[in-house]
């Protein structure tokens, strides 16, 4: 393979093998998790594809399948002796134990009439708990191929102009965005928690991407888009949506409490001299692959970390996600969130002001949750409240509970405290937004 003019003498060193070893794998990587492929009439990522087929092998096994990953979650910090190593562990612990009791409940519908609704134990156990159960392990083993030969570094470098500036987080941390957004955030958060364990973000950088950068896929805001029948203005809707979502994200990183954070990092990312940017990320990328572990080292390595993630996140998604839901229909508390937020939607003159900013605090307990509350509302109500389920990214149902499982240092009130944050900024935002959008459809 030909050496690009401007590298330099440093890379030639390296053998036409290293070269092979940087892209065969990482392509084959990019291929999984970005390219999506029409198979049965079906369009998504190879990943997902996978997913499905096998979710389909396992048929009616797949509930069991997801009940022993959940028994082994709640099992896993007695193993480790971290139960007990602070407040938060035993509080949730004690709800991992909860969750073996709702997914027994979910899988044989025993217990009350009002935990088998749709919307309820049925809605976690087979819309989040079975695919994140299998998504997270699958996409686990493939990940070896695009964070393990030193694609991520050699982006990494060439992106640092863009992402440093904008977002204060390395060039590489665009690879964990793009993972999340056509992909899914629990293999976005997989992909930042192992590069925070390496050394590689600091406690700040690894909290801004996981509040900031870790939203729902792509492929489900189709569902919230049909939900809420905004698919006449879908490429509007998604568009907006993502530059709303980063615009939030900037914001944030430069206000407490993801601007206090410790930003220490012991390996951190190349800086390019003037001029260089190329030489030094394919230098970057090619000494990785050089040092890189083989393939199988790698695999069984990020697929032990997948299913540990897996089982960490599944018994909190069954109690935590039921307790909010829970909370969302039978009681006022999301309502009384809401007034929160209702200044910075009625600012705009909307008449559906209160229900805008009510639905959206009850995103809190999981994102899915506005999109119904507000499907008979009017354009400019459904377009903000769709921006806003995707804009908050953070959700007690799934994606919360995800950011606990991993070694991220942030606490769950200072999570709160950026949802908020970002809910009131993204209805600042969206409103305005859903406005002019109306204005010339």
């Amino acid at each position: 393979m030909p050496t690009p003019p401007s590298v330099s003498p440093t890379a030639r060193r390296h053998s036409s093998a290293t070269v092979l070893k940087l892209f065969l794998p990482s392509l084959l990587g990019v291929l999984i998790f970005f390219v999506p492929l029409t198979l049965g009439g079906r369009t998504t990522i190879p990943l997902d594809h996978m997913v499905t087929g096998a979710k389909a092998l396992l048929g009616g096994a797949s509930g069991y399948y997801a009940l022993a990953l959940i028994v082994a979650g709640a099992l896993y910090p007695f193993y480790k002796g971290i139960w007990r190593r602070s407040l938060t562990d035993v509080i949730f612990t004690v709800l991992k134990f909860a969750g073996i009791l709702t997914a027994v409940l979910a899988l044989t519908g025993w217990g009350p009439a009002f935990l088998h609704t749709p919307d309820m134990l049925p809605f976690l156990f087979e819309k989040l708990v079975i695919p994140v159960g299998l998504i997270v392990p699958i996409g686990a083993i493939f990940l070896a191929l695009l964070i393990g030969f030193g694609l991520l570094e050699l982006i990494g470098v060439l992106v640092q102009p863009i992402m440093r500036p904008i977002w204060r987080t390395p060039g590489r941390s665009a690879i964990d965005a793009v993972a999340s957004f056509v992909g899914s955030y629990s293999i976005g958060l997989l992909i930042t928690n192992r590069v925070y364990q390496a050394g590689e973000y600091s406690a700040r950088e690894a909290a801004i991407i996981a509040t900031g950068f870790s939203t729902v896929s792509a492929t489900f805001m189709i569902i919230v888009a049909k939900t809420l029948d905004l698919m006449s203005v879908w490429n509007a809707y998604f568009w907006l949506t993502l530059v709303i979502t980063f615009l939030v994200t900037a914001i944030t990183v430069r206000i407490p409490p993801l601007s206090g954070m410790d930003d220490t990092k012991t390996d951190p990312e190349p800086e390019a001299e003037s001029g260089r940017r190329w030489s030094t990320a394919w230098n970057t990328g090619l000494d990785v692959a050089a040092k890189a572990p083989s393939l199988p080292a790698s695999v069984a390595l990020n697929f032990r970390e997948g299913l540990i993630m897996a089982i960490s996140i599944l018994p909190s998604i069954m109690s935590v996600g039921l307790a909010g839901l829970l909370l969302a229909k039978y009681t006022p508390v999301f309502e009384w969130l809401g007034w929160v937020f209702y200044p910075f939607v009625a600012v705009w003159g909307v008449e559906e002001a209160a229900a805008v900013a009510q639905a959206s605090a009850a995103g809190l307990a999981e994102m899915f949750l506005p999109a119904l509350l507000m499907g008979d509302a009017g354009f400019v109500a459904r377009f903000a409240t769709g921006v806003v389920s995707v804009s908050a990214v953070l959700f007690f149902s799934a994606s919360i509970p995800c950011i606990l499982s991993t070694s991220i240092p942030i606490p769950v009130g200072r999570i709160v405290v950026v949802w908020f944050l970002r809910v009131a900024l993204s209805l600042l935002l969206a409103v305005p937004t859903g406005i002019l959008v109306q204005s010339l459809v």
